[in-house]
């Protein structure tokens, strides 16, 4: 049977852009349909203006940095509107290269909400057209919990796009968005409240690394509420008063309310049903969510229908951008390059850009424990404060942690809190995806003086 295209992508996102220009070098034909603008959650909203708000949200630290050296600095005034208006200006320009990128690679954009008819058969727009395969890359959405007074809540869509900065910000979410801005807001001049159903933030990472972080979050006078929900919000004359329920339960009055307690695949509308396609069920664990669905998958990234993939935050696999990009790399590799591979999920690598920032490679000490047992794993660990930070005389501390195995020797794991954990967290993480040894670290030398120098010379 003929087909209109080799390949229709749906959804033009980190994952969707990289299978399609790489399906088409290969010579096939292929389209792709988005509704938004092009570049998804990353590009739009999510790491590229995110990250933008982050360098904004270090100047007062800075500044503040600059006079223990000696600096005379005046005093500072965030103009928030041109803050804004230049991280939007921003992200349709990477749209926009993004749009340009597909032209060159020979790709066909197509500018509609996409829907699948049967397993070969797409409507977009007014039109059906059909494709030997079919790849879906739509993402995921950040979603509110069922309470009352939700409509006057914002997600981490609409906080790129505040028209004045408030005052004061209450957080709902302990992983790492609520947390991200959470310091965000805080560097840049907002009264901050976070509020978390447990004791800890950010489940899932590294014991030290959640410690350290809070510790850091609260020094730097963000107001963190344990073991406390919100039950409900409501509209008042000076702004939104959010009710909870737990360790505290006195209400709270803000300018503004991030929801940041989740975000569930984007599902609905793709008519999965009409096609085939097996959903696989994920439940949010807190109060006004219910069970959410994902798109189930194989190794490769096919779903029950042999001809339709999917990869990225729809499938609720390791949601990072990097990871839909190899997913989307692979796939199209596979599937028209001749080269079957498995995109490896293990030994990710991931940052947290809060103040202090954290990263991260491998097994955290607690699975690595659960895996080899207690005696199976020795810890390397070391904290300390920068040399940057001893004229100013702030109390910023660095911590860097390795994993290893007792009885290979082989690090497992690296995690660190401080400035420029990313960076440095990049390049560890070659060695431990290599399965270097703790002696390989020990056999490196380090560079002096450095932050990065401890993790080769931890004893």
């Amino acid at each position: 049977m003929a087909y209109d295209y080799d390949l229709f992508v749906i959804g033009a996102g980190s994952g969707g852009l990289a299978a399609s220009k790489i399906a088409a070098s290969y010579g096939a034909k292929v389209a792709i349909a988005e509704s938004d603008l092009v570049g998804g959650t990353c590009v739009i909203r999510g790491c590229v203006p995110k990250k933008l708000m982050v360098y904004a949200s270090h100047f007062p630290s800075l500044f503040e940095s600059a006079t223990g050296y000696g600096w005379q600095v005046g005093k500072a005034q965030l103009d928030w509107e041109k803050f804004i208006t230049s991280i939007d200006k921003e992200v349709r320009r990477l749209s926009q290269l993004h749009i340009s990128l597909l032209d060159k690679a020979g790709v066909e954009l197509i500018p509609s909400h996409a829907t699948l008819v049967d397993e070969h058969t797409v409507k977009v727009g007014d039109r059906k057209v059909t494709a030997d395969k079919i790849l879906i890359a739509v993402g995921g959405e950040a979603v509110k919990p069922d309470l009352p007074g939700m409509e006057h809540a914002i997600t981490s869509r609409e906080i790129f796009h505040i028209q004045s900065q408030p005052k004061h910000i209450a957080i709902i979410g302990a992983g790492y968005i609520g947390t991200e801005f959470a310091c965000i807001m805080r560097g840049l001049g907002c009264e901050v409240t976070q509020i978390i159903r447990k004791e800890q933030i950010l489940r899932g990472f590294d014991a030290d690394i959640r410690t350290q972080i809070q510790e850091g979050m609260v020094n730097h006078g963000i107001r963190i509420i344990q073991n406390t929900v919100v039950t409900s919000v409501e509209k008042v004359e000076n702004g939104l008063t959010i009710n909870l329920s737990g360790e505290d339960s006195e209400p709270i009055t803000a300018d503004a309310f991030l929801v940041a307690t989740g975000r569930t695949p984007n599902v609905e509308g793709l008519g999965l049903e009409n096609a085939g396609v097996d959903l696989v069920t994920t439940s949010l664990e807190a109060p006004g969510y219910k069970s959410t669905n994902a798109i189930a998958v194989n190794e490769y990234s096919q779903t029950s229908q042999p001809n339709i993939f999917a990869v990225g935050d729809v499938t609720d696999r390791i949601n990072l951008t990097p990871v839909a990009i190899g997913e989307g790399r692979s796939f199209a590799n596979s599937e028209f390059g001749g080269n079957r591979r498995v995109f490896s999920h293990e030994n990710v690598a991931t940052a947290v850009f809060s103040q202090p920032e954290a990263a991260t490679v491998g097994l955290t000490e607690e699975s690595a424990k659960k895996q080899l047992g207690e005696d199976g794993v020795i810890i390397y660990r070391t904290r300390f404060r920068p040399m940057f930070y001893t004229l100013p005389n702030q109390e910023e501390k660095t911590m860097m942690k390795l994993i290893v195995d007792a009885n290979t020797n082989k690090v497992l794991g690296a995690h660190m809190v401080g400035d420029y954990a990313a960076e440095i967290i990049q390049g560890v993480a070659i060695a431990v995806k290599m399965g270097a040894t703790k002696k390989d670290f020990d056999a490196t030398v380090g560079i002096h003086p450095s932050s990065a120098e401890e993790f080769v010379s931890m004893r």
